[in-house]
């Protein structure tokens, strides 16, 4: 255990202090690559879904991959611009679930929340197996180790990201440039051969497995559709822009849109007229390099880029989803942990908890792309729309200058999310997305079984009504013979037990508290002079976000004044009804004991409160 520091600072660096907080802000360059991966890493693999869909119909349907992606580069310049109004109205961050809950009330927000956390997951085993098929694509010998290449690629981005946003966003940026300029410079090369007639002439003799109808052509949109994916990660992170915040992310989301939308239209037209064919271990990326420029060194070039901007598509979702765990939790309706900054003043658990539901998901579908794809989008066209809708509601509300225009905008994305979320339930129900129509119930009502359990918690250990403990100060005899360290979190009933108990034993009594630079210390003043006047407290600031070693430190410095005699730290600690709710708790109490024995400390109490 003793190289554990060690170990931890050479793979994630070293702490960071709170202060340093407005330094890890992204330039509009390095938010692109953070923020923007996810929606842009989908040209290597929205328009196979799209033919695999229509390879069915024969060779004469795949003909209709290009009017199906102009219809959803016309869907995505609407929802891009219905960002931009959301932006510009939350510019401190109005992701979908702060907007729904805001406008549309309880129930709406935490649909919003449930839908996007299942989307980040999904966006973590769909990406990472689809750039670990790139490479195997292009080393076909790999692909007996799938399950193991995506396992490592999972652990390789959370330890990238647990190091922190500057430094994740820097490590990034090359790859999804790269990836930029090699899609572009190989449709520029597609449509030079073109116009040189060096293409395939036509498709070759594909049976028909099924007749075109509309429903048929409605599903191929909806496979399409994940080309979408990731949008909204811009509008969730406008904090993370250096500032003016709002107006960098809004400029983003805009690059993002017309990138996005010449390389998605642009793969899709060359696909046409190579006449490709989905095959298997091959994706169409990997197809029209082969055509377009051989097996050569730029081919390989560009199924590497492709592979990394696959995993960094992942990454979209390292950014967002501990952000999103942090206002759930902030609220009440995820574990409290995952609202805390680590070391590197990103939210740690949350990211952890993404690596480990992605993981299983991975292991679960094999690594297989099109095991996962009938899931995906979804969850994330439910919360398009729940925004959308919310702020159509805002605007009717607020009625600001210009509000027509704005509402018409978000109205009109409302719509045209809301359409293309029926037919992605109704033409992938049965196909896997009936999975994420269950859950997205199941996710909402466990986030109110957790906000259920902090409400009675919150309910039972309320000072409210207590009288005043001592307005008398306490006499300090001239020989302190029981000295008594007690340590406060909050001021509460099980605080106040513990401090009664530390009165009948000890005769100098301090209470401790670490300020986080989260908690309210001032507040916390007030309610302790008011209650427990006659005992002093002393707060202390902790700049590293460390609870255990200022606490350890002052412990230390406090029996080194009294070394005659033994001074008890009592620790107050409640008692959950169930084991489970334990889990929805911090165990500081069991960390601050083992520190506290390994600084070897002799009386330790803990003074249990049983809820």
């Amino acid at each position: 255990m003793s190289f554990y520091p060690q170990i931890k600072q050479f793979l994630l660096g070293k702490t960071l202090p709170t202060s340093a907080h407005a330094e890890e802000r992204l330039s509009n360059a390095a938010a692109l690559a953070v923020l923007s991966s996810d929606a842009l890493s989908s040209v290597a693999y929205a328009t196979e879904e799209i033919l695999l869909v229509l390879v069915v119909a024969g060779s004469s349907a795949l003909g209709l991959s290009l009017f199906i992606a102009i219809a959803i580069i016309i869907l995505l310049a609407i929802v891009v611009l219905s960002y931009r109004q959301t932006i510009r109205a939350y510019p401190q961050g109005g992701g979908s679930y702060i907007v729904a809950r805001e406008n549309l009330g309880l129930y709406p927000g935490l649909v919003a929340g449930g839908s996007l956390m299942i989307d980040y997951i999904l966006t973590v085993t769909v990406s990472i197996s689809a750039g670990t098929a790139a490479l195997t694509s292009a080393f076909p010998v790999l692909q007996p180790f799938t399950v193991s290449l995506c396992l490592i690629f999972i652990v390789l981005l959370t330890l990238a990201n647990l190091r922190g946003v500057k430094e994740s966003g820097n490590i990034f940026m090359i790859p999804t440039y790269a990836f930029i300029a090699s899609i572009f410079v190989l449709i520029v090369l597609g449509l030079f051969k073109q116009a040189t007639g060096q293409v395939p002439t036509e498709y070759p003799n594909i049976p028909v497995k099924e007749g075109l109808s509309l429903f048929f052509i409605l599903r191929a949109f909806s496979a399409g559709c994940t080309a979408l994916t990731g949008v909204e990660a811009i509008s969730d992170g406008v904090l993370a822009f250096k500032q003016p915040e709002w107006k960098n992310a809004r400029l983003t989301l805009l690059y993002l849109g017309i990138i996005l939308g010449f390389m998605f239209v642009g793969i899709t037209y060359l696909s046409n007229v190579y006449h490709i064919v989905p095959e298997e271990g091959q994706t169409v990326v990997s197809q029209l390099g082969r055509l377009i420029v051989g097996t050569g060194p730029f081919y390989f070039f560009v199924q590497v880029v492709t592979l990394l901007i696959l995993l960094l598509a992942a990454n979209t979702s390292f950014a967002d989803f501990p952000r999103l765990c942090y206002f759930l939790a902030r609220d009440g309706f995820l574990p409290r942990q995952l609202s805390l900054l680590g070391d590197r003043l990103v939210y740690s658990n949350g990211i952890i908890l993404l690596s480990v539901c992605a993981a299983i998901l991975v292991i679960i579908f094999k690594g297989s792309v099109n095991a996962v794809i009938p899931l995906y989008a979804v969850g994330v066209f439910t919360s398009f729309t729940l925004s959308q809708a919310g702020m159509v509601r805002r605007w009717f509300h607020e009625r600001t200058p210009g509000w027509q225009a704005s509402a018409l905008m978000n109205g009109l994305g409302a719509i045209a999310t809301v359409v293309v979320l029926g037919v992605i339930i109704s033409t992938k129900f049965l196909g896997g997305a009936w999975l994420v129509v269950v859950a997205i119930p199941v996710v909402v009502s466990i986030f109110l079984a957790i906000h259920r359990h902090y409400q009675y918690v919150a309910q039972r250990l309320s000072i409210e009504g207590l009288p005043p403990r001592s307005y008398t100060p306490r006499v300090k005899p001239e020989v302190i013979t029981h000295p008594a360290v007690v340590v406060v979190g909050q001021l509460n009933r099980g605080t106040v037990e513990a401090l009664d108990y530390a009165r009948t034993i000890a005769d100098e009594i301090v209470a401790i508290h670490v300020d986080l630079s989260s908690t309210e210390g001032e507040k916390l003043q007030e309610q302790w002079r008011q209650l427990e006047s006659d005992i002093p407290l002393v707060i202390i600031e902790s700049p590293y976000r460390s609870v255990i070693s200022p606490i350890v430190e002052f412990v230390g410095e406090f029996e080194d004044r009294y070394h005659d005699t033994y001074t008890t730290v009592i620790i107050p600690a409640f008692v959950t009804r169930n084991w489970w709710e334990g889990l929805l708790h911090n165990q500081t109490t069991l960390f601050l004991k083992t520190a506290l024995r390994a600084q070897k400390s002799r009386v330790i109490t803990t003074v249990r409160y049983y809820l």
